[in-house]
């Protein structure tokens, strides 16, 4: 496997600007990209011929044939050619890494999950590496590896700290690309998940969004202006830490009344055990909660009051313009929908919008496709400092 990607290295910042444009909004007339970017109809040009011949870009014929003001004659749509390079996104789990290949505008075109049986470095490089190697006979234009972990991740290469995984400043990317001969990028799972709906889901377009994601842990991504916001405390589960009701539930995992301890699908199922000494999984706590059995009802209801909690304090001090609730517990709202928007309710202003609350059920491979567009972002088009 060697990386393809280079043909296209490195761009200006121009043509990055173009290609961005075009990537995630179009296709697009040069007359409408030049007035999106405030460019003169040679500015374009010049800009646009390098990624053409390249390869990146193409002039379409899907469509209708859009005038071009300036020049006074008809002209084509630009747009990505999505099938030229492919991308890996994996997400590593405890137990398990799901890959997904996807297209330049990351759809995804092929699944490929693998049991996950030892957290040794080596041996899960070995593993990612084994995987990629089986996608690149089906997909040979693969252009680089993007990797998504739970965890705290420096320079988008190396796993600093790693709960799930137990891992302490593994160089994840060095492994997999020695292995591989891949570009590699990794990051942690949710501000992949994040820039994925920022340029391809629910925050496209969007200036100010969020996503909140429950599961296994508390995940929180903010974006202002159309961009992701990094901070200090980001990956380090600081869920633990925001404390949703200060007389809650005490668990192994959290502060008391956290939202680790009263929302995490870990907690949820700790609390029952703890009261009923019964092992139960986190769908059927929900059904026993929907079923009105008394512990399920009382732990399912804390969780969702929690989680009317968090939204009502995102959008009272973020006022975004959509929250994007994620995660492998969001079947949580099947249950608990209207103790949520209660709550909401009663900690907004009574003049206030209504909040914009959009659920996604989704799996682990939506996580790995997160993981492939921080790749199409960074290999690719160099869009995302590190």
């Amino acid at each position: 496997m060697t990386a393809l990607a280079a043909s296209w290295l490195p761009l200006s910042s121009g043509e990055r600007a173009v290609a961005i444009e075009v990537l995630v909004h179009g296709p697009l007339s040069r007359t409408e990209i030049a007035q999106r970017l405030g460019l003169s109809a040679g500015s374009l040009t010049r800009l646009t011929k390098p990624l053409i011949e390249s390869g990146l870009l193409v002039e379409t014929a899907e469509g209708a044939v859009l005038p071009e003001v300036r020049q006074g004659r008809p002209s084509r749509p630009l747009d990505i050619v999505a099938e030229s390079r492919s991308f890996i996104g994996f997400k590593i789990t405890d137990d398990m890494v799901y890959g997904v290949v996807t297209t330049l505008r990351s759809e995804i075109v092929t699944r490929y999950d693998r049991p996950l049986t030892t957290h040794e470095p080596e041996r899960v490089a070995d593993l990612l590496a084994g995987m990629a190697a089986e996608l690149a006979r089906a997909h040979p234009s693969l252009a680089g590896i993007g990797i998504g972990v739970g965890g705290f991740v420096r320079h988008r290469a190396v796993v600093g700290e790693s709960p799930f995984l137990s891992w302490r400043d593994v160089p994840l990317a060095e492994l997999v690309e020695e292995r591989t001969g891949l570009p590699v990028v990794v990051e942690n799972d949710v501000a992949a998940l994040v820039e994925a709906e920022t340029w391809f889901g629910a925050g496209r377009g969007l200036d100010r969004f969020v996503v909140l994601t429950i599961g296994a842990g508390i995940g929180y991504g903010l974006v202002l202006n159309g961009k992701r916001v990094a901070y200090a405390e980001e990956d380090r589960a600081f869920g633990r830490h925001w404390i949703v009701d200060p007389s809650g539930p005490l668990t192994p995992d959290g502060e008391r009344g956290s939202a680790v301890s009263l929302l995490s699908i870990p907690s949820i199922r700790y609390q029952v055990r703890a009261a009923t000494g019964c092992e139960v999984t986190y769908e059927e706590i929900l059904a026993g909660a929907a079923e009105g059995e008394p512990m399920c009802v009382r732990v399912v209801g804390e969780a969702g009051r929690a989680l009317g909690t968090m939204v009502a304090q995102i959008a009272n001090f973020v006022m975004p313009q959509k929250i994007l609730l994620a995660g492998e517990g969001v079947g949580l709202m099947e249950v608990a929908g209207e103790a949520v928007d209660k709550v909401v309710r009663a900690h907004r202003h009574p003049l206030a919008a209504p909040v914009p609350l959009e659920t996604k059920v989704s799996d682990f491979h939506d996580w790995a496709r997160g993981a492939a567009v921080l790749a199409i972002q960074v290999l690719v088009l160099g869009t995302v400092e590190l």
